[in-house]
């Protein structure tokens, strides 16, 4: 049996979807995506947080997605997170229950008692109240009984903003670009440092440069690219230039 998280992340790669699109599909947010494809399930909120997440990613892939919610449970939850299976009462405790002796008649009576005295005492407090419902005054109201706090609800995520980016090269290097649609902005060839330099916007772009002869211009910021041997991609974003692994490059 294949692991959970290995077969999340080779479908999505296989069908070439980035994890921010798939967080915007599903609205999941990234880091949770990444826990799954991880098996980082301690940086999930709780069991339930996870199946549902896990059942959405895997319906997103067209997945077998019971079979993936039914593996983790499985192998991952620990009993106390199973639901309770119903209690039949033994054949002796039912008949230990048929031997019990009444229950006394004074007995009976000091209970209806006690629940008159209750009904009694819920009167007096009415009757203490004001017409209008209000406690009079100097007399101080009965502690409240607390009440459970409401599921917190998650903050409505604001659009990405976009980015300004123009590719420098300084001499012929290969260039392959790539919008937050996966669109291709610059289909894999090379770029002369002659050629005329357009300026590229989208919310988020994946760019695969075959060597370090050139410069990234990044919302008029110049990022220079480091001498590298055998490629270097990179994933840019209003917020952050973050280096992509080797299984997460664009391809044109």
């Amino acid at each position: 049996m294949s692991d959970i998280g290995s077969t999340l992340r080779e479908a999505r790669m296989h069908a070439r979807i980035d994890i921010s699109d798939v967080e915007a599909a599903t609205k999941i947010r990234a880091k949770y995506l990444r826990a799954l494809e991880n098996e980082e399930w301690g940086l999930l909120p709780g069991p339930t947080f996870v199946r549902t997440f896990l059942r959405t990613y895997a319906e997103h892939l067209n997945l077998n997605a019971r079979g993936l919610v039914d593996q983790y449970k499985s192998e991952h939850e620990s009993v106390e997170h199973h639901e309770p299976s119903h209690f039949t009462p033994r054949l002796g405790d039912d008949r230990a229950r048929r031997r019990r002796p009444p229950m006394p008649r004074r007995s009976r009576r000091t209970a209806a008692l006690g629940v008159g005295g209750v009904l009694v005492a819920g009167l007096f407090v009415l009757g203490s109240l004001g017409d209008d419902g209000r406690r009079p005054a100097g007399e101080r109201a009965p502690a409240s009984t607390p009440v459970a706090p409401s599921a917190p609800v998650a903050p409505a995520r604001e659009p990405a903003a976009q980015v300004a980016l123009q590719v420098v090269p300084s001499a012929p290097v290969y260039v392959c670009l790539r919008d937050a649609r996966d669109r291709r902005l610059i289909g894999g060839r090379n770029l002369e440092p002659t050629a005329r330099r357009r300026t590229y916007r989208s919310r988020r772009f994946r760019i695969l440069l075959g060597s370090g002869d050139v410069s990234l211009r990044i919302d008029g910021r110049t990022k220079t690219i480091p001498e590298v041997s055998a490629g270097v991609a990179y994933e840019i974003t209003a917020k952050r230039t973050r280096r992509l692994p080797r299984e997460d490059w664009p391809r044109c």
